[in-house]
């Protein structure tokens, strides 16, 4: 086994006017056979969610990877790092020196895989669509600071702002703003089950148990145009019921690639060479892990109990036992490689202390230990899920002040219940929609956020956010977004814990495999190829 280590540039954030055409179509096949593809995300249709690939509906890493091979989008993240480039767009750029208009020129002679031509209407109606059918997954929030849509001709689509948005490009490059044909999606309700179509690098195929995805498989969309390079012709994507059932298949060669979520024994394993045939590379991550409040829950209503908690999590301990080399402790929101990244919460709380947790409940009057139920999610961050909130647990126990049960859940019943506000402390992941600090923010703290939160605060929302998205140079928002992270320090309507690495691990034939997954863990299945063991 070798170990790779993909160095990317400094995540800058900084987002300027793309005006510039770009890209072309794929080159085709290097390989024969499909390339096979593991993950343990499980793709699964309930009551609650019926609908998990529609881009009006999905907001969840492991859905979104299905989409960006077959939905295209006007704007995508380019290969490495930097600012969106165009894709189903020619060009896009701001008209106006207020960032409040936005226009695009799509590709000349577009196409759906079936064949329909893609126009400047298809992008109005997609667009709209989910602002309309507002999912309570919150994925529309992304598109919230859309005035109108105005489409000129068939190929010109402009954008009317209610307020400057910087980072609308980027938000032009994820699912939610995929362009769908009108034929196959409902205008006012979303697209039940496992039926995805659009005009990306791959058209899609599930097979289905269960309600359940087994497994899809990509093939290359010969109509697509976009700034892709499509290095092979078909691609099968594996659901595992967890890391080691998808490790034992890389091992026997039934998969050739193996990505989210690889446990850390796992990982480690393949770090010690013991695989010759198998590739490891690890690269820069901006995923991040927190513990989220129902602020209106009587066990953490007080605010004084919530910076309690983050006054005894000894982070550095989390990961030392929890995840080794493969995480970083965080003081915010916002990851420490992304511009405009401050450490709020080490700023406040500095190292843990039971005693001044101690002093913030006694002043607020609250009668120790604080009872309370941590839930997580057995089945979509990994298996050491469990392993981090058994620490977290004892960390807060050990204290005096807590009396802290936990409890683990399936994701398909978790994330409904959280949604729905029935659990009081839980644990969440982020992995973000774009590379810039707003996305490690507005989600979480605007109105209609993704967390389905009560806390509100009016300062953030209606001031500092709108505030920090005027200017396309990032750092001159660091002043706004200092102080929404030191907002939230104070509040605590959540709790930052960790920032992680990414790994993805490979047979040794397989090609293209530092670029398969970007900064924003976005799986890049295009750049895959098969070429030479050895």
């Amino acid at each position: 086994m070798n170990r790779k280590t993909l160095v990317l540039p400094a995540v800058a954030g900084l987002l300027t006017p793309v005006l510039a055409a770009c890209g072309g179509s794929g080159s085709g096949s290097k390989g024969g056979d499909a390339i096979v593809v593991g993950t343990t995300d499980r793709f699964t249709v309930t009551k609650d969610a019926p609908a998990p690939v529609d881009p009006a509906y999905a907001y969840d890493v492991g859905s979104w990877n299905l989409l960006r091979q077959t939905v295209q989008t006007l704007m995508a993240e380019p290969k490495g790092e930097g600012d969106p480039v165009p894709d189903a767009a020619e060009s896009c750029g701001f008209t106006d020196s207020g960032s409040e208009r936005y226009a695009c020129k799509l590709r000349e002679g577009l196409t759906f895989a079936n064949g329909d031509p893609v126009t400047a209407q298809d992008v109005k109606f997609s667009i709209e669509r989910a602002l309309h059918i507002k999912a309570d997954s919150g994925v529309a929030s992304l598109l919230n600071t859309i005035d109108t849509i105005e489409t000129q001709g068939d190929r010109e689509v402009v954008f009317h702002l209610k307020t400057a948005d910087a980072t609308f490009p980027y938000k032009l490059s994820t699912p939610v703003a995929g362009i769908l044909d009108p034929k196959d999606y409902p205008k006012g309700s979303l697209r039940d089950g496992f039926h995805l179509d659009g005009s990306g690098p791959y058209t899609f195929q599930a097979e289905v148990k269960d309600n359940a995805i087994v497994s899809v498989t990509f093939t290359k969309n010969p109509h697509y145009k976009g700034a892709q390079t499509v290095n092979n012709n078909k691609v099968v994507v594996r659901s595992f019921a967890d890391a080691d059932a998808m490790g034992a298949a890389i091992d026997k060669g039934d998969i050739d690639v193996m990505t989210r979520t690889m446990s850390p024994a796992q990982i480690q394993k393949l770090d010690s060479g013991s695989d010759d045939n198998v590739d490891l590379v690890d690269m820069p991550g901006l995923e991040i892990r927190y513990l989220a409040f129902n602020t209106n829950a009587p066990t953490v209503k007080s605010k004084a109990v919530r910076q309690a908690m983050a006054q005894v999590i000894n982070r550095g301990e989390l990961v030392s036992k929890v995840y080794g080399t493969e995480a970083e402790p965080l003081y915010s929101l916002v990851p420490a490689t992304v511009t405009g990244h401050s450490n709020s919460f080490f700023n406040k709380y500095g190292n843990p202390s039971a005693a001044k947790a101690k002093n913030l409940l006694a002043k607020a009057g609250i009668t120790t230990p604080v009872k309370l139920t941590m839930h997580y999610t057995t089945d979509h961050y990994g298996t050491a899920t469990k392993q981090e909130f058994e620490v977290l647990q004892k960390q807060l126990n050990d204290s005096g002040l807590f009396d802290v049960t936990i409890q683990g859940h399936p994701w398909e019943t978790f994330r409904p219940a959280e949604e729905k506000g029935q659990y009081d402390v839980y644990g969440m992941g982020w992995f973000p929609d774009f590379p810039d600090a707003d996305n490690f923010l507005a989600p979480f703290l605007d109105k209609d956020n993704f967390l389905g939160s009560p806390y509100s605060n009016s300062d953030i929302q209606r001031n500092l956010i709108p505030q920090s998205r005027r200017d396309a140079n990032r750092l001159s928002a660091a002043d706004s977004l200092t102080k929404i992270q030191d907002t939230v320090a104070e509040d605590v309507p959540v709790l930052p814990l960790w920032q992680g690495k990414q790994y993805i691990a490979a047979r040794d034939d397989i090609t293209g495999v530092a670029y398969a997954v970007n900064s924003s863990s976005t799986l890049q299945l295009w750049e895959l190829g098969r070429g030479v063991s050895g």
